[in-house]
């Protein structure tokens, strides 16, 4: 089997390509620049949005896993379009999409794969959209496809999330971590070398459906940041959540927090991911317990800053 990966010098792509390799598969791995590689991986350099690169990239693939992405402020313009012409050029081929949870919107119960899509925001709505044209595809014949949805995510190259380089360089130094939305409220993270492992078993597994991927039990902002904090050898991290107010005020001068507006339900209750069917009809999965991701995770920002 051929596996492609789409993105994959990104924080989840990259450890897609490392699983994969654990598997023994053959990888093409699709970067738009030159990037260092693990030895056995085949790399192809290719602006997606250049359509004959994009065909010639998933050429004589078995499988796409599509893990690229725009920049997070030009989903709305770029991700249907991006998203379009991979699923045109893997016609005939297993597509596992890497999606994520924004699609649901705000919900009250934890999250699982048959709640309706009831997103208000724009993200939420484009996730929706994207995934349900896949499904169409799919059940039209014209490709395999498989929907991966993973929660925020942290771990090493994880730099661009809620629990990524704003959580956990401040947890290193002692100094305060700065969160949107409530310190003590549980919530599902994802650990980026379990989001390419599951991914990996979607390679070959069950089609026309959307998963959970693997989550751990549900942690607080706060426990996490502390779970940084004692990898660091401090005994906790200090805190300071930013207050609904403050957090409209500040967005209007602030890209990052402005698109952060949207999302912000995610953390101000709870937001529990039920990854029950992945384990039925995919696998057995045993996630990474935090205090071993938790120590990865500062391995590497550390190793970043050295």
């Amino acid at each position: 089997m051929t596996v492609v990966v789409l993105g994959a010098a990104g924080g989840i792509g990259s450890h897609v390509v490392d699983a994969l390799l654990a598997q023994g598969r053959s990888v093409r791995a699709v970067t738009r620049i030159a990037v260092e590689l693990p030895d056995g991986v085949e790399p192809f350099i290719a602006d997606l949005r250049d359509p004959a690169r994009l065909r010639a990239a998933v050429d004589g693939a078995d499988v796409v896993v599509h893990a690229a992405a725009p920049s997070y402020h030009r989903w709305v313009q770029e991700f249907p379009s991006l998203t379009s012409a991979v699923a045109d050029a893997s016609e005939g081929k297993r597509l596992v999409f890497v999606d994520n949870l924004y699609g649901y919107g705000p919900v009250s119960k934890p999250l699982t794969e048959d709640l309706p899509a009831a997103a208000t925001d724009a993200k939420g709505r484009v996730r929706t959209a994207m995934a349900n044209d896949l499904e169409d595809r799919h059940a039209d014949g014209r490709l395999d496809v498989v929907i991966g949805r993973a929660s925020d995510y942290f771990g090493p190259r994880g730099t661009t999330s809620a629990a990524g380089e704003q959580m956990v360089p401040a947890a290193i130094a002692g100094a305060v971590v700065r969160v949107v939305g409530a310190t003590d409220i549980p919530h599902s993270w994802s650990y980026l070398p379990d989001v390419g492992r599951a991914l990996a078993m979607l390679a070959d597994g069950p089609v026309g459906r959307a998963y959970h991927l693997p989550v751990g039990p549900p942690h607080t902002q706060r426990e996490l940041a502390d779970a940084f904090a004692r990898a660091a050898g401090n005994d906790r991290a200090r805190m300071s959540a930013l207050p609904p107010w403050l957090h409209r005020l500040l967005a209007l001068g602030h890209p990052i927090l402005r698109e952060l507006r949207s999302t912000r339900y995610q953390f101000d209750a709870p937001f529990v991911v039920d990854d029950g069917r992945f384990r039925r009809e995919v696998g057995s999965f045993t996630s990474t317990p935090l205090p071993e991701a938790a120590a990865a995770t500062v391995e590497w920002f550390l190793g970043q800053a050295s």
